[in-house]
């Protein structure tokens, strides 16, 4: 079989399927979840130790002008998330156990503040300190 002709047939088939492609990814919902790397601080323990608490956190965007904003700012929000987590852990009394409710209050004004505007909801995932 002559090589030229087959490449013309891949090259039609190619441009052929492009289209149908990129009309298929338009279609495609885009994920509003956007999950961010777990945050880390250290903690004071009984006996003048030193622990670390670890915040997993994640973004909730259904507005896509905003989710781009958010994916676009993801290192100003880790930064800001890791001084929330860090101000936490530096209250945190030896032996109790963190508050949650505050944490979270704390991150989502974080996340307001550092996207511009509200509309990027804050989910929680584990709160943990070892």
């Amino acid at each position: 079989m002559d090589r030229r002709a087959l490449l013309g047939l891949a090259a039609v088939a190619a441009s052929a399927a492009a289209p149908a492609r990129a009309s298929s990814d338009k279609a495609a919902p885009q994920p509003s979840y956007l999950r961010l790397p777990t945050i880390t601080a250290n903690v004071r323990r009984h006996g003048g130790g030193r622990g670390t608490m670890t915040v997993e956190t994640g973004l909730d965007t259904p507005d896509a002008a905003l989710r781009a904003r958010v994916a676009q700012s993801q290192p100003r929000l880790r930064a800001a998330y890791a001084a929330v987590v860090q101000q936490a852990a530096n209250a945190l009394l030896p032996g109790a156990p963190p508050d949650v409710e505050r944490l979270v209050a704390q991150l989502q004004a974080a996340t307001d503040r550092t996207v511009g505007r509200p509309g990027a909801r804050l989910l929680i995932g584990t709160v943990m300190v070892f």
